[in-house]
Order: C-alpha cells, then sequence, then structure tokens
C-alpha cells in the first residue's frame, strides 16, 4: 500500500517528466547557421545592381564593402548589435574574421557572449513554434528571441563558466577586449565544446573584440556573483573599465588610419565605433573620418535614435565621411549572407594584410 508521502511523489514525478518532454519537443529543431562560402552572392548582387529600392541599396553596400577589403592599408570593423548570431549568421561573422575580412569588432555582450560564447559551450539556439504561450515557456525555462528559442538552464551555465574564468584572474580592472582576450584563450585551451567560435577563432587571429556594454549580457551575472562574493570574503576582485575599451578601440583607430565600418544593427556598438574619431581628436590628434561605412537596419530614422540615425547625419559629427556610405533597410539575416558571399566570392581578401591589432595591447 502507498505510504501518504509516496501518493504525494507520483504526479510531481509525472509533472516533471511532462515538463521535460514537453521542452524537449519545444526545443527540437536547431537553428543551423548559413555557410558564406557554399554558395556564390556575386550573380544576386549583380542582378540587384540594376534594380531598385533595398536591393539596389543592398548591390551598393556590398560594392562599398569590397572597396574597403581592396583599398589597401584600410582596415575593416565589424560592428554587430541584435540577435543575428543566434538567427543563423554566427559563421558568417567567424569566417569573414578567418579568412581576414575584419580586422576588430564592436558588438554588444549578448551576441559574443549569451550567443557565441554560449554555443562554444556547445549548447544550441532553437528554432520556435508560433503558437506556444510565453507564460508556459517561462514555466519551462524557455527564453524566446522572436522565433528563436535559448534554454535558460544552460544560459545559467553560461554564466556560471564566466564566474569560473573570472576567479581564475587577476583581480585588477579589464577592458573588455582583454577580458573576451582570456575567454578566446580558455576556450583554446580544450575547454570549447564546439570548436571554432567567433571567440576563439578572433583570439587565435589577433582580431580584438569590444563590448562597451559587456555587463548587459550572461557575463554581467557571472561578473556580478564574483564580485560580491569577493566582497563577502574581503578579497580583492577583478573589474570591466569602460574607459578603457574607448582608450584601446581610440588606439585602433590611430594605429589604422583608414577605416571602413560594417555595421549590423546599431545601438551602442554602432556609436562606440564611430566615436573613435572624435575621440582622437580630443586627445590632441588628426584622425581621418571613417572612410566606408555600411549599416543594415530595420530602424525608423524618424524617432532620433542612434540606430536609426543616418551615415550621413554621423558626418555632422565629424564620424563618417559620406563619400562611401549606404544604408540598408532590411533585416540584416536577409541580407548580411549574401553581401558576406558576394566579398569572399570576388576575393579582395585573399591581398589584404592582417593588422591582427591585439598585438596593440601585449604586455612584455
Amino acid at each position: 500500500m502507498a505510504t501518504k508521502s509516496s501518493a504525494k511523489a507520483a504526479p510531481v514525478k509525472a509533472v516533471a517528466k511532462k515538463r521535460n518532454n514537453t521542452k524537449a519537443q519545444l526545443l527540437g529543431k536547431t537553428v543551423e547557421h548559413v555557410d558564406m562560402t557554399s554558395f556564390d552572392a556575386r550573380p544576386i548582387i549583380d542582378s540587384m545592381r540594376k534594380m531598385s529600392f533595398s536591393s539596389r541599396d543592398t548591390a551598393r553596400a556590398a560594392d562599398i564593402f569590397n572597396m574597403a577589403l581592396k583599398e589597401k592599408g584600410c582596415s575593416t570593423w565589424l560592428i554587430l548589435a541584435g540577435s543575428t548570431s543566434a538567427g543563423g549568421c554566427m559563421h558568417v561573422y567567424r569566417d569573414m574574421v578567418k579568412f581576414g575580412m575584419i580586422d576588430a569588432i564592436v558588438a554588444t555582450g549578448a551576441s559574443i557572449v549569451d550567443m557565441d560564447f554560449f554555443e562554444a559551450l556547445g549548447f544550441k539556439h532553437y528554432q520556435a513554434q508560433s503558437n506556444v504561450d510565453d507564460r508556459d515557456l517561462r514555466d519551462l525555462y524557455i527564453d524566446r528571441i522572436y522565433d528563436t528559442y535559448i534554454d535558460e538552464e544552460e544560459l545559467q551555465n553560461c554564466d556560471g563558466t564566466i564566474y569560473e574564468i573570472c576567479e581564475q584572474l587577476e583581480p585588477r580592472p579589464y577592458s573588455s577586449r582583454e577580458f573576451i582576450h582570456e575567454m578566446g584563450k580558455w576556450l583554446a585551451a580544450g575547454n570549447a565544446k564546439k570548436p571554432d567560435s567567433l571567440i576563439e577563432v578572433a583570439y587565435r587571429e589577433g582580431v580584438p573584440i569590444f563590448c562597451p556594454a559587456f555587463v548587459d549580457s550572461s557575463a554581467g551575472f557571472g561578473l556580478v556573483k564574483h564580485q560580491v562574493e569577493r566582497m563577502k570574503a574581503g578579497k580583492p576582485y577583478m573589474t570591466i573599465d569602460a574607459v578603457a575599451d574607448f582608450r584601446e578601440l581610440t588606439d585602433i583607430k590611430l594605429a589604422a588610419g583608414t577605416t571602413g565600418l560594417f555595421m549590423v544593427g546599431g545601438g551602442v556598438p554602432k556609436n562606440f565605433a564611430q566615436d573613435t574619431v572624435v575621440c582622437a581628436e580630443i586627445l590632441g590628434h588628426e584622425a581621418e573620418m571613417h572612410k566606408y561605412a555600411v549599416q543594415i537596419t530595420v530602424a525608423d530614422v524618424r524617432d532620433g535614435a542612434c540606430s536609426s540615425s543616418t551615415l550621413k547625419e554621423a558626418c555632422s559629427w565629424g564620424k563618417v565621411d559620406v563619400t562611401w556610405e549606404q544604408m540598408v533597410f532590411a533585416e540584416a539575416t536577409t541580407v548580411v549572407p549574401l553581401i558576406a558571399s558576394d566579398a569572399w566570392h570576388r576575393g579582395s581578401w585573399k591581398t589584404r594584410v592582417k593588422p591582427r591589432w591585439a598585438k596593440l595591447f601585449e604586455r612584455a
């Protein structure tokens, strides 16, 4: 005869089993990242050049990016905001670094930690179903990005890994670039479950990654836990030095001279990269405006926000030259693979010399 406690336990186990089955069903279809080298977008871009509206804008953006790659000594930067890494473009960005098409990256913390580092730990993003109540998702610990799912329990594992890396480092201030370098070193030391993440490839290729709002991501939870526990124990702790980020990226701008920006989304990464020109001038240096600039966004220009501000508007601030700039008003996962594939197949990257800007910050 069942005891009172075992009778209670049976329904609980049944609920847990149902919950796990439901979660497994919802997380049954992974997002597959597009391979820009597997198809040749040149014929599409060539056709778009003869069309109108966003098609012609996309073709001109591709042309400008190719011009930046072709110009000797021009340093190209990837500016990354939004969730395109989770949505299937993660390997595009990685391969742009691997093939020497990108020399520096400015991104949101979510793009680098919650998406790229998260997958480097062996986790996945999933295609969402459209008929699920978000309250049910909350109960199942499933986070939703529009039509993409993330397992919250796996994301918490990512938070914990950041904490572990913090605990291994000397307790002092780090720029986000330096901390992400340490993340790349940790992955390259055999800890990556998925090899060749953007962070790991950038670490190997000497491409610095900056996240000016680094703690606004899973990294923030691990950093806060590290700081709070160290404070309670009366021990020193590491911190993220956002001012060092600005100084270091400005150092790259000064060393590079001519620069081109390939911007996916906008927000803080966009403004941060553009502001290096102004920062250089404040520090008493002559600095060129960013010569080439492409931005892909769906933001509405009428709201006066940074994400939607046009590149011509940036010229009024002394940040971007208007000769070779192009706004593309499109959802980025639909055009980024085309522009990147077009550039890869045209091959200007093959004759570029990788500047490996990370060497500027090597400690003696």
